[in-house]
């Protein structure tokens, strides 16, 4: 049908060409002959339109993947940035508190940690060939972290201060009164043993080594005091200090040698 009323639209167009007449009823067959030629195009102009979307579909999904990836590798990039300048801003503090301590030390980076109920301690880089000893300190940036409790050849254990068998002879910066500070297992706390209710201590106030028993030189910050509790049944204060020593951050150490372990070192190294 749509092919003979085409036939007939040009056979109509040509005698049109010649008179005026058939004008009308050329429009008039127009009319009716459009909408079946639009119907009739209509499938192909369809599919060329949802083929048109689904490629512009596809490229706008490969676009949005290539800026993921990208995203993805800015983000890495950025993450490693962070990563670099917090070793930095983390060397840069210990070698500041290496220069304000006595005696020369020695950064060690701790590569394993152990942290259970009943044991607190961290593996160190170096050992016996770079001069460790067993019972030598070791520091952060903030303060005093442990002490070595076994040396290998290339490698070592340091015993965290928080750990429960562990404890350091401390006294108050501010006027000298000693105690014992021992570990609680927790990375925040410590706690002072048998401080007599009489004891000039305050919240706030700084513990250091006190040198006394002659495993920690003198000086070294330990802890700041959290809470002081006086019970009227006990001639004993409750006493709970912050450990300065960042023990879950701190990836870089100090290992302390005192001027008498320095001078050994030498000596055993003296043919």
């Amino acid at each position: 049908m749509l092919l003979g009323l085409t036939v007939l639209s040009l056979l109509l167009a040509a005698l049109d060409s010649y008179t005026d007449h058939l004008r009308l009823v050329r429009s008039s067959l127009w009319q009716i002959v459009s909408p079946l030629y639009y119907v009739a195009e209509a499938p192909y102009s369809i599919s060329s339109d949802l083929k048109q979307t689904f490629i512009s579909r596809q490229e706008l999904l490969a676009q949005l993947e290539r800026q993921r990836v990208e995203l993805l590798a800015l983000s890495h990039t950025a993450q490693r940035y962070q990563s670099l300048k917090a070793d930095n801003d983390r060397m840069r503090k210990l070698l500041e508190s290496k220069a304000k301590l006595p005696g020369s030390v020695l950064i060690a980076e701790i590569v394993s940690v152990r942290a259970t109920p009943s044991a607190h301690y961290v593996v160190i880089d170096k050992g016996a060939v770079d001069g460790l000893q067993v019972g030598q300190a070791v520091l952060d940036a903030q303060g005093l972290f442990g002490q070595l409790v076994e040396v290998g050849s290339t490698t070592s254990r340091v015993l965290l201060i928080i750990d429960k068998d562990h404890a350091v002879p401390v006294q108050v910066n501010r006027n000298g009164a000693r105690s014992i500070a021992g570990g609680t297992g927790s990375n925040d706390s410590l706690v002072l043993e048998n401080v007599p209710v009489s004891m000039d201590i305050a919240v706030g106030d700084l513990l250091e080594t006190s040198g006394l028993g002659g495993r920690f030189p003198v000086g070294y910050p330990v802890a700041e005091v959290k809470s002081v509790v006086l019970d009227a049944s006990s001639v004993f204060a409750q006493v709970q200090v912050r450990p300065l020593a960042r023990i879950n951050q701190s990836r870089f150490l100090l290992v302390v040698f005192a001027a008498s372990d320095t001078v050994s070192n030498l000596s055993d190294n003296t043919p």
